[in-house]
């Protein structure tokens, strides 16, 4: 992802080499491709200063997931059918530390999906500047409609095979889509039956009750939204207060970041789900979003129900309506590649000045550098959703230590770890003079640590 002004550049001939050995020997796994081009192409600068990279094969090691662990899930629904579903744990990189990264159930998941999100949580995780390696998992099994007892034995059937190859030290999932507070408290359940052990840090995003941190549910978008605090204020010290937000999705990230940029003081008029989305020009009533979703476990359509001035608008193609809404700050937090090109020239038409990326991966490549090209913020991914993880770190740290921290110090602790994520992507992005484009920044300030760290640790 260079800039404008090296687009007639040559691309290195060790990048170029390793990028198309990547494409050959992955092609059927474009979301993997995706993930591997947009950073490749973006730390150019790096390796053109470092041919040591070369001869100790940096990138064909940081490319090649240290180990993929596909399985067979079976499990009884209501009815007392057999179903079998597949479970993937991609244990992409130790490099600092065990490896961590969440599970996702949903029906879209495939190796591919897993690659891609493995791959940019070793990057995210370096961000965070706290010792976690990169990995993800999950499973093509949909909770969606089923009941409490059928994602039940769902997900001790998972747990009953993922347990061989995770642990504190070892490999510490998480929650993402399909895979919240129930799901995790299964999980655990099920982990903690077989080893006939408490081992607290097997697992984040637990229950307060039984070892759980505080914070941890609103991390990821609160994180997003501290983030988008530190670019505002790096570019002409702006703020979010009186700006007007979108914000796709409505699970867990979306809900947070709109809860806390109306803390900010921004007038979020519009979030959204697979069907369509709220526009409510007055601001989004958060409270019951949190009911609907949270609760009940409804449809965002139902937000009429109590605010019938609010309009709906139901989606009809691949391009969400949510981004045809006039905004100053636009926040993808549903899934990756959400972002058409047709969408960003909509949001760049109607005045959008940033986007923060709360989904992984929610702009393509081509959309990222359409943002760029027009002058537009974007807060990448892998740094501005990385308050998830690093509360999961923390999490990970008070289960070792036998102790709670308040919801205040686990916050200050997010919020600060969010200024040092936004701080290191700037001062990468200006070392190889490439401006504002922290998309390009944070891949630069993770690959230049867990390049340090390959190097150190030998052939392995």
């Amino acid at each position: 992802m260079l800039n404008g002004k090296d687009k007639g550049k040559t691309m290195n001939e060790y990048l170029k080499k390793v990028l198309e050995n990547t494409k050959a020997k992955n092609i059927h796994e474009p979301e993997y491709l995706q993930a591997v081009e947009e950073v490749l192409t973006s730390i150019e600068p790096v390796i053109d200063s470092h041919p040591e990279f070369e001869t100790n094969a940096v990138l064909e090691r940081m490319v090649e997931p240290e180990r993929i662990i596909t399985f067979r899930v079976p499990w009884i629904n209501d009815e007392g059918k057999t179903i079998v579903n597949r479970g993937y744990r991609v244990q992409f990189s130790s490099l600092i530390g065990p490896y961590k990264g969440g599970l996702r159930f949903d029906h879209s998941v495939n190796q591919s999906i897993m690659k891609f999100l493995g791959f940019e949580q070793i990057f995210k995780n370096a961000l965070t500047g706290l010792p976690i390696g990169g990995g993800k998992g999950g499973s093509d099994f949909d909770p969606k409609g089923k009941s409490d007892r059928e994602v039940m034995h769902f997900c001790q059937s998972f747990m009953t095979e993922l347990q061989r190859h995770i642990g504190p030290d070892v490999d510490v999932p998480a929650g993402d889509i399909g895979v919240g507070a129930r799901e995790v408290g299964y999980l655990f359940g099920q982990y903690k039956r077989i080893k006939n052990g408490y081992e607290g840090g097997v697992i984040t995003g637990k229950g307060l009750s039984y070892g759980g941190s505080l914070v941890r549910t609103e991390a990821t978008g609160y994180g997003l939204i501290y983030f988008m605090r530190e670019m505002l204020k790096a570019n002409g010290n702006r703020s979010l207060a009186g700006k007007t937000v979108t914000i796709s999705g409505s699970g867990n990230v979306a809900i947070y970041a709109c809860e806390k940029a109306q803390q900010y003081g921004a007038n979020v008029v519009a979030m959204s789900d697979s069907s369509g989305c709220i526009y409510d020009k007055n601001g989004i009533d958060i409270a019951l979003i949190k009911q609907i979703k949270e609760v009940e476990r409804g449809r965002i359509k139902e937000y009429l129900n109590v605010h019938p001035e609010a309009q709906y608008i139901e989606c009809t193609d691949e391009n969400s309506p949510i981004w045809t809404i006039k905004t100053d700050i636009a926040l993808p937090c549903a899934t990756q590649n959400e972002v058409s090109m047709q969408s960003a020239q909509k949001l760049v038409e109607n005045g959008v000045i940033a986007i923060g990326e709360g989904a992984n991966m929610p702009c393509p490549k081509e959309v990222t550098e359409y943002f760029l090209e027009k002058g537009v913020l974007v807060g990448p991914a892998k740094a501005a959703n990385a308050g998830g993880v690093a509360t999961s770190a923390i999490e990970m740290s008070q289960n070792s230590m036998r102790y709670y921290m308040t919801f205040e110090e686990v916050d200050k602790e997010l919020d600060d770890i969010m200024v040092n994520i936004f701080n290191s992507c700037q001062k990468a992005a200006e070392k190889y003079n490439l401006g504002n484009n922290y998309v390009a920044g944070a891949n630069i300030a993770s690959f230049s640590k867990l390049a340090e760290a390959m190097i150190a640790q030998g052939i392995v």
